[in-house]
């Protein structure tokens, strides 16, 4: 299995890309650690509205009141998906897994963090220094989502796209002691510091808001090293 990605079997799950399993540096400057990982296939890009669509179409609860009108927006098709809660993200894994048969899920924190940051851990996903022309952001003046292949020269080296700016993204991680869940990579209203792969933000998990969205991942059969 390649390191750059492979091509899924359902247009529920979309274009996967291997998380190879290794030990990964984590957290926030100063307070950095290691943890071993084991491999996962995790999303390419986050859920677009064209995915989002078809969930919807087959029954999926969705609470957002705007969100009916971009999901038929053909020209938002491949902008993420946003104005999601947290549940409802939980709720497609768990129907794109029922569809195409395979073992889906939110990435956990480690595991989206790992995929941004790579073996080398990183501040931004594609290298050490910070630049406005790989993702949405606010220094690029980007005050609306993107399509979801719009920066690929903002791949993590892992082939994930998307994962600083554009949309923040669910993670599945246990809730935190108020019961808030947490969020990552920072959205296209945020600036530099704001899209580091390391920051974790708290976030009410009933708020469905147009800032942010998800991606999945999907487990694979290998030892964490």
């Amino acid at each position: 299995m390649g390191t750059r990605g492979q091509s899924a079997s359902r247009s529920e799950v979309g274009d996967l890309v291997v998380l190879p399993a290794g030990v990964y540096r984590l957290g926030e400057p100063g307070e950095e650690r290691h943890a071993g990982l084991a491999a996962v296939l995790i999303g390419r890009f986050p859920v677009t509205n064209a995915q989002l669509a078809a969930f919807a179409a087959d029954g999926g609860p969705l609470r957002d009141a705007g969100l009916g009108e971009r999901l038929r927006a053909g020209h938002l098709g491949d902008h993420p998906a946003t104005g999601v809660a947290f549940e409802e993200a939980v709720a497609y894994c768990d129907w794109a897994a029922a569809r195409s048969g395979q073992r889906l899920r939110l990435p956990t924190g480690v595991e989206w963090e790992a995929a941004a940051r790579g073996g080398d851990g990183r501040p931004w996903p594609w290298g050490p220094a910070f630049d406005p022309d790989r993702c949405a952001c606010a220094e690029a003046n980007a005050w609306t989502t993107a399509p979801v292949d719009a920066h690929p020269g903002g791949a993590s080296p892992c082939g994930a796209e998307q994962l600083a700016g554009n949309v923040w993204e669910w993670v599945g991680d246990p809730p935190d002691e108020d019961g808030w869940r947490r969020v990552r990579g920072g959205c296209h209203l945020d600036h530099a510091w704001g899209v580091r792969a390391s920051r974790s933000m708290p976030a009410d998990p009933a708020r469905a808001t147009h800032t942010t969205g998800f991606r999945i991942a999907m487990d694979i059969d290998e030892e964490v090293p």
